[in-house]
Protein backbone atom coordinates (compact mmCIF):
# COMPACT_ATOMS: atom_id res chain seq x y z
CA UNK A 1 0.00 0.00 0.00
CA UNK A 2 2.85 2.40 0.82
CA UNK A 3 4.48 1.78 -2.57
CA UNK A 4 1.18 2.31 -4.35
CA UNK A 5 0.62 5.61 -2.55
CA UNK A 6 4.10 6.79 -3.60
CA UNK A 7 3.33 5.88 -7.23
CA UNK A 8 0.03 7.76 -7.08
CA UNK A 9 1.76 10.77 -5.54
CA UNK A 10 4.33 11.06 -8.33
CA UNK A 11 1.69 10.55 -11.02
CA UNK A 12 -0.48 13.25 -9.49
CA UNK A 13 2.45 15.67 -9.23
CA UNK A 14 3.25 15.28 -12.95
CA UNK A 15 -0.35 16.12 -13.80
CA UNK A 16 -1.10 18.83 -11.27
CA UNK A 17 2.13 20.86 -11.21
CA UNK A 18 2.06 21.53 -14.92
CA UNK A 19 -1.63 22.44 -14.74
CA UNK A 20 -1.16 25.40 -12.38
CA UNK A 21 0.30 28.75 -13.53
CA UNK A 22 4.08 28.99 -13.27
CA UNK A 23 4.08 31.73 -10.57
CA UNK A 24 1.79 29.59 -8.42
CA UNK A 25 4.02 26.53 -8.87
CA UNK A 26 7.11 28.55 -7.95
CA UNK A 27 5.45 29.90 -4.81
CA UNK A 28 4.29 26.43 -3.73
CA UNK A 29 7.71 24.82 -4.17
CA UNK A 30 9.49 27.76 -2.51
CA UNK A 31 7.17 27.36 0.48
CA UNK A 32 7.98 23.63 0.55
CA UNK A 33 11.71 24.45 0.58
CA UNK A 34 11.25 26.84 3.50
CA UNK A 35 9.25 24.21 5.35
CA UNK A 36 11.99 21.62 4.75
CA UNK A 37 14.58 24.06 6.11
CA UNK A 38 12.57 24.73 9.25
CA UNK A 39 11.78 21.04 9.70
CA UNK A 40 15.48 20.13 9.48
CA UNK A 41 14.79 16.55 8.48
CA UNK A 42 17.37 13.91 7.48
CA UNK A 43 17.81 15.24 3.93
CA UNK A 44 18.37 18.80 5.13
CA UNK A 45 20.85 17.67 7.77
CA UNK A 46 22.75 15.60 5.21
CA UNK A 47 22.86 18.54 2.78
CA UNK A 48 24.24 20.71 5.59
CA UNK A 49 26.97 18.18 6.40
CA UNK A 50 27.93 17.91 2.74
CA UNK A 51 28.00 21.66 2.16
CA UNK A 52 30.06 22.16 5.34
CA UNK A 53 32.99 20.77 3.36
CA UNK A 54 32.39 23.26 0.55
CA UNK A 55 31.57 26.66 2.04
CA UNK A 56 32.81 28.61 5.09
CA UNK A 57 30.83 28.19 8.30
CA UNK A 58 29.65 31.79 8.18
CA UNK A 59 27.90 31.13 4.85
CA UNK A 60 26.64 27.64 5.57
CA UNK A 61 23.05 28.30 6.65
CA UNK A 62 22.42 30.74 3.81
CA UNK A 63 23.70 28.19 1.27
CA UNK A 64 21.73 25.32 2.83
CA UNK A 65 18.52 27.31 2.56
CA UNK A 66 19.34 28.38 -0.99
CA UNK A 67 20.21 24.77 -1.78
CA UNK A 68 16.79 23.56 -0.68
CA UNK A 69 15.17 26.23 -2.86
CA UNK A 70 17.32 25.10 -5.80
CA UNK A 71 16.38 21.47 -5.20
CA UNK A 72 12.69 22.39 -5.02
CA UNK A 73 13.08 24.31 -8.28
CA UNK A 74 14.55 21.20 -9.91
CA UNK A 75 11.47 19.16 -8.96
CA UNK A 76 9.07 21.91 -9.98
CA UNK A 77 10.72 22.14 -13.40
CA UNK A 78 10.93 18.36 -13.75
CA UNK A 79 7.19 17.98 -13.20
CA UNK A 80 6.51 20.68 -15.82
CA UNK A 81 9.06 19.67 -18.49
CA UNK A 82 6.88 17.07 -20.30
CA UNK A 83 4.40 19.78 -21.32
CA UNK A 84 7.05 22.08 -22.83
CA UNK A 85 7.91 22.51 -26.48
CA UNK A 86 11.24 22.19 -28.27
CA UNK A 87 11.43 25.98 -28.44
CA UNK A 88 10.97 26.21 -24.67
CA UNK A 89 13.68 23.59 -24.09
CA UNK A 90 16.10 25.65 -26.17
CA UNK A 91 15.11 28.96 -24.60
CA UNK A 92 15.41 27.62 -21.06
CA UNK A 93 19.05 26.58 -21.43
CA UNK A 94 22.18 28.68 -21.83
CA UNK A 95 25.71 27.74 -22.88
CA UNK A 96 28.49 29.97 -24.16
CA UNK A 97 28.48 30.18 -27.98
CA UNK A 98 32.06 28.92 -28.26
CA UNK A 99 31.24 25.89 -26.09
CA UNK A 100 28.13 25.19 -28.14
CA UNK A 101 30.21 25.32 -31.33
CA UNK A 102 32.81 22.99 -29.80
CA UNK A 103 30.15 20.49 -28.74
CA UNK A 104 28.46 20.68 -32.13
CA UNK A 105 31.73 20.03 -33.98
CA UNK A 106 32.63 17.11 -31.69
CA UNK A 107 29.27 15.44 -32.31
CA UNK A 108 29.57 16.10 -36.04
CA UNK A 109 32.81 14.07 -36.06
CA UNK A 110 30.71 10.97 -35.38
CA UNK A 111 32.62 9.65 -32.36
CA UNK A 112 29.91 10.60 -29.92
CA UNK A 113 30.50 12.54 -26.72
CA UNK A 114 30.38 11.67 -23.01
CA UNK A 115 28.80 14.24 -20.70
CA UNK A 116 29.55 13.42 -17.06
CA UNK A 117 27.41 15.48 -14.69
CA UNK A 118 27.34 16.06 -10.95
CA UNK A 119 23.95 16.33 -9.24
CA UNK A 120 23.65 20.03 -10.09
CA UNK A 121 20.97 22.29 -11.54
CA UNK A 122 18.50 20.53 -13.81
CA UNK A 123 20.12 17.66 -15.70
CA UNK A 124 16.79 16.71 -17.29
CA UNK A 125 16.56 20.20 -18.84
CA UNK A 126 20.11 19.74 -20.12
CA UNK A 127 19.17 16.42 -21.73
CA UNK A 128 16.06 17.95 -23.31
CA UNK A 129 18.25 20.74 -24.73
CA UNK A 130 20.66 18.21 -26.27
CA UNK A 131 17.80 16.31 -27.89
CA UNK A 132 16.19 19.55 -29.08
CA UNK A 133 19.38 20.30 -31.01
CA UNK A 134 18.82 17.11 -32.98
CA UNK A 135 21.54 15.13 -31.21
CA UNK A 136 20.53 11.61 -30.07
CA UNK A 137 21.15 11.06 -26.37
CA UNK A 138 21.22 8.01 -24.12
CA UNK A 139 21.50 7.83 -20.36
CA UNK A 140 21.45 5.23 -17.59
CA UNK A 141 18.80 5.10 -14.87
CA UNK A 142 19.13 3.36 -11.53
CA UNK A 143 16.16 1.14 -10.75
CA UNK A 144 14.08 2.95 -8.16
CA UNK A 145 11.75 1.37 -5.66
CA UNK A 146 8.85 1.01 -5.96
CA UNK A 147 9.00 -0.30 -9.53
CA UNK A 148 6.05 1.86 -10.54
CA UNK A 149 8.04 5.04 -9.77
CA UNK A 150 10.94 3.73 -11.87
CA UNK A 151 8.55 3.18 -14.78
CA UNK A 152 7.18 6.70 -14.39
CA UNK A 153 10.67 8.22 -14.52
CA UNK A 154 11.51 6.00 -17.48
CA UNK A 155 8.44 7.24 -19.37
CA UNK A 156 9.18 10.84 -18.34
CA UNK A 157 12.71 10.82 -19.69
CA UNK A 158 11.75 8.96 -22.84
CA UNK A 159 9.07 11.59 -23.46
CA UNK A 160 11.80 14.24 -23.27
CA UNK A 161 13.47 12.42 -26.17
CA UNK A 162 16.28 10.40 -24.62
CA UNK A 163 16.92 6.67 -24.62
CA UNK A 164 17.12 5.30 -21.09
CA UNK A 165 19.14 2.18 -20.24
CA UNK A 166 18.45 0.51 -16.87
CA UNK A 167 21.53 0.18 -14.69
CA UNK A 168 20.50 -3.39 -13.85
CA UNK A 169 18.09 -5.92 -15.26
CA UNK A 170 18.51 -4.95 -18.91
CA UNK A 171 19.09 -7.24 -21.88
CA UNK A 172 22.72 -6.10 -22.33
CA UNK A 173 25.45 -4.75 -20.04
CA UNK A 174 24.99 -0.95 -19.95
CA UNK A 175 28.61 -0.15 -20.86
CA UNK A 176 28.43 -2.30 -24.00
CA UNK A 177 25.28 -0.55 -25.18
CA UNK A 178 26.68 2.91 -24.37
CA UNK A 179 29.89 2.15 -26.28
CA UNK A 180 27.80 1.07 -29.26
CA UNK A 181 25.79 4.31 -29.12
CA UNK A 182 29.01 6.34 -28.99
CA UNK A 183 30.24 4.57 -32.14
CA UNK A 184 26.99 5.71 -33.77
CA UNK A 185 27.66 9.34 -32.86
CA UNK A 186 25.33 9.64 -29.87
CA UNK A 187 25.75 11.77 -26.77
CA UNK A 188 25.97 9.77 -23.53
CA UNK A 189 24.93 11.55 -20.32
CA UNK A 190 25.94 10.05 -16.98
CA UNK A 191 25.65 11.31 -13.42
CA UNK A 192 29.17 10.97 -12.10
CA UNK A 193 29.64 12.36 -8.59
CA UNK A 194 28.36 9.56 -6.36
CA UNK A 195 28.90 5.80 -6.31
CA UNK A 196 29.38 4.25 -2.90
CA UNK A 197 29.25 0.69 -4.25
CA UNK A 198 32.29 -1.54 -4.24
CA UNK A 199 32.79 -0.83 -7.94
CA UNK A 200 33.17 2.91 -7.35
CA UNK A 201 36.58 4.53 -7.82
CA UNK A 202 38.00 6.16 -4.70
CA UNK A 203 38.88 9.81 -5.24
CA UNK A 204 39.72 12.89 -3.21
CA UNK A 205 36.94 15.48 -3.22
CA UNK A 206 37.03 18.67 -1.13
CA UNK A 207 39.74 17.13 1.04
CA UNK A 208 37.87 13.92 1.84
CA UNK A 209 37.63 10.44 0.37
CA UNK A 210 34.62 9.32 -1.62
CA UNK A 211 33.81 7.00 -4.51
CA UNK A 212 32.63 8.03 -7.95
CA UNK A 213 31.47 5.80 -10.80
CA UNK A 214 34.07 4.40 -13.18
CA UNK A 215 31.71 4.37 -16.18
CA UNK A 216 32.57 7.76 -17.75
CA UNK A 217 36.30 7.07 -17.55
CA UNK A 218 36.00 3.50 -18.86
CA UNK A 219 33.87 4.63 -21.80
CA UNK A 220 36.24 7.46 -22.70
CA UNK A 221 39.31 5.20 -22.59
CA UNK A 222 37.58 2.32 -24.35
CA UNK A 223 36.03 4.34 -27.20
CA UNK A 224 38.20 7.43 -27.52
CA UNK A 225 35.06 9.58 -27.35
CA UNK A 226 35.59 13.09 -25.95
CA UNK A 227 34.77 13.39 -22.26
CA UNK A 228 33.36 16.53 -20.64
CA UNK A 229 32.50 17.37 -17.05
CA UNK A 230 29.32 19.45 -17.17
CA UNK A 231 28.60 22.18 -14.64
CA UNK A 232 24.90 23.03 -14.37
CA UNK A 233 23.52 25.92 -12.36
CA UNK A 234 20.44 28.13 -12.25
CA UNK A 235 20.02 31.80 -13.02
CA UNK A 236 16.65 33.54 -12.67
CA UNK A 237 15.06 31.87 -15.70
CA UNK A 238 17.49 29.35 -17.24
CA UNK A 239 19.70 26.36 -16.63
CA UNK A 240 23.27 27.47 -17.33
CA UNK A 241 25.94 25.02 -18.56
CA UNK A 242 29.73 25.15 -18.51
CA UNK A 243 31.70 22.27 -20.06
CA UNK A 244 35.21 21.26 -19.02
CA UNK A 245 37.11 18.84 -21.25
CA UNK A 246 38.75 15.94 -19.42
CA UNK A 247 41.51 14.06 -21.25
CA UNK A 248 42.33 10.56 -19.98
CA UNK A 249 46.00 9.53 -19.73
CA UNK A 250 47.21 7.97 -22.97
CA UNK A 251 49.25 5.15 -21.44
CA UNK A 252 49.55 2.97 -18.38
CA UNK A 253 47.55 0.11 -16.84
CA UNK A 254 43.82 0.40 -17.42
CA UNK A 255 42.88 0.52 -13.73
CA UNK A 256 45.37 3.32 -13.10
CA UNK A 257 44.09 5.32 -16.09
CA UNK A 258 40.50 4.87 -14.94
CA UNK A 259 41.40 6.08 -11.45
CA UNK A 260 43.35 9.07 -12.80
CA UNK A 261 40.54 10.05 -15.17
CA UNK A 262 37.91 9.76 -12.44
CA UNK A 263 40.04 11.98 -10.22
CA UNK A 264 40.22 14.55 -13.03
CA UNK A 265 36.42 14.47 -13.18
CA UNK A 266 36.24 14.91 -9.39
CA UNK A 267 38.53 17.93 -9.67
CA UNK A 268 36.27 19.43 -12.36
CA UNK A 269 33.20 18.78 -10.20
CA UNK A 270 34.91 20.53 -7.29
CA UNK A 271 35.34 23.65 -9.42
CA UNK A 272 31.67 23.48 -10.45
CA UNK A 273 30.34 22.90 -6.93
CA UNK A 274 32.63 25.55 -5.50
CA UNK A 275 31.25 28.08 -7.99
CA UNK A 276 27.58 27.20 -7.37
CA UNK A 277 27.27 25.30 -4.07
CA UNK A 278 23.57 26.16 -3.74
CA UNK A 279 22.82 24.24 -6.94
CA UNK A 280 24.53 21.02 -5.82
CA UNK A 281 21.69 18.68 -4.85
CA UNK A 282 23.58 16.17 -2.74
CA UNK A 283 21.15 15.14 -0.02
CA UNK A 284 22.69 11.68 0.41
CA UNK A 285 25.80 10.39 2.08
CA UNK A 286 28.88 11.09 -0.03
CA UNK A 287 32.15 10.95 1.90
CA UNK A 288 33.55 7.74 3.29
Amino acid sequence: MRDRLIEIGYAAAWRLVRAVPLPVARALFAAAADRAYRGNGPGTRRLRRNLARVVPEAELERVVRAGLHSYARYWMEAFRLPSQTREQFLAGFRIAPEQYDDLKSVIAEGRGVILALPHMGNWDAAAAWVVSNGWPLVTVAERLKPEGVFRQFLAYREKLGMEVVPLSGGHRPPLDLLAERLSQGWAVALLGDRDLSRSGVEVTFFGGRTRMPAGPAILAIRTGAPLYAAELSFDDTQTVCVLRRVTPPASGPLDVRVKQTTQLLADAYAVAVGAHPQDWHMLQKLWL
